[in-house]
């Protein structure tokens, strides 16, 4: 499974990226521009080709659910210790979404009561996008949840994903500030196919 971030920054090209990188297969877009307000998530979306919004996650609006037909909801550390498994319950039965969050510890997400259809732990390996964002070398594998590895992210360390016990990854930086976005793609998607 691969899942990638939006840059938090606006990028030349993002939307084009983005387009090449959903004709080449993406489905798991994560939407998370933390620094930007509702409308500008709007007109984010609408420079969206329609057919590919079934493949994006929001991080932030949840509300966008109403109007556009997304992928899925993600749920920030913060905002998953305040919400009731109750309220997941419910939007999983009434919405036919995914329903994602973020863990910084492995023990949190293995004692966490809901089943989210993945997990993002970070950091794995040492962060590409954050500054000063030092890898945990987090071991999952005595984790029986779907578990998606982030940070420090390339086309080289794949493998070492998959020995930790990680069914797929997140990206941001490995993509977007790679020379070659879409063949890095290419190149990790190619390793979770197999």
């Amino acid at each position: 499974m691969v899942v990638i971030i939006a840059p938090e920054h606006k990028l030349d090209n993002e939307i084009v990226i983005l387009h090449e990188l959903f004709r080449e297969g993406l489905q798991y877009f994560h939407l998370r521009k933390p620094h930007h307000d509702f409308q500008f998530y709007c007109d984010y979306l609408n420079q969206i080709d329609i057919k590919y919004h079934d493949r994006i996650v929001v991080h932030e609006f949840h509300e966008l659910l109403e109007n556009y037909n997304l992928k899925g909801l993600h749920f920030r550390e913060a905002k998953r210790r305040v919400t009731s498994i109750e309220t997941f319950e419910n939007l999983r039965r009434a919405n036919n979404i995914t329903i994602s969050s973020s863990f910084h510890s492995p023990e949190e997400l293995a004692d966490c009561k809901f089943k989210y259809d993945y997990h993002l732990l970070s950091p794995v390996f040492s962060s590409i996008s954050k500054v000063g964002y030092k890898g945990q070398g987090f071991d999952v594998n005595h984790i029986d949840k779907t578990i998606i590895g982030m940070g420090g992210v390339t086309t080289k360390n794949l493998l070492e994903f998959d020995k930790l016990g990680y069914k797929g990854i997140g990206v941001l930086g490995g993509i977007w500030q790679s020379p070659s976005p879409v063949e890095d793609f290419k190149i990790i998607q190619k390793h979770y196919k197999n």
